[in-house]
C-alpha cells in the first residue's frame, strides 16, 4: 500500500454522517435513490419559472449504494472502505480515492454532514 500523505490520512479519519434531512431508498435492483427535497426562495421560484420538480432524485451506482447504507456517523472512511474492499475486492480500487472522491461530492452537494 502506498504511503498517505497527512492531508488525505487526516481526510481517511473524518467520520461522515448522512443528513436527517435526505430521504433515501433501496430499489428492487439493490441499488440507493436518494430523495432530495428542493426547499428555499430561489427553489420554489425554479419550480415555477422552470417546471422544477419539488424532489430531485438521484440515483446511486453499485458502489455508492453500498456506502450510503453504512454511512453511521460513527465509521471513519478507513472503516467503510475496509468494508468496500470486503465486499467488492479489486472492483472498488484504487479505494480510497474513489472513496475520498465519492464523499468529496456528497459533500459539495450537502448530503452528509462531518461527525468528526
Amino acid at each position: 500500500m502506498a504511503m498517505k500523505s497527512k492531508k488525505q490520512e487526516n481526510y481517511l479519519e473524518k467520520v461522515p454522517a448522512r443528513k436527517e434531512s435526505i430521504g433515501w431508498k433501496t430499489e428492487e435492483n439493490g441499488l440507493v435513490t436518494l430523495e432530495i427535497e428542493n426547499t428555499g426562495v430561489f427553489n420554489k421560484i425554479a419550480q415555477k419559472l422552470f417546471k422544477k420538480p419539488k424532489i430531485s432524485y438521484v440515483h446511486l451506482d453499485e458502489t455508492g449504494s453500498f456506502v450510503w447504507p453504512i454511512i453511521d456517523g460513527v465509521k471513519d472512511i478507513t472503516a467503510i472502505g475496509k468494508e468496500l474492499d470486503a465486499h467488492f475486492g479489486e472492483k472498488a480500487h484504487p479505494l480510497y480515492e474513489r472513496l475520498a472522491k465519492f464523499f468529496q461530492i456528497l459533500d459539495s452537494y450537502g448530503f452528509i454532514e462531518w461527525s468528526k
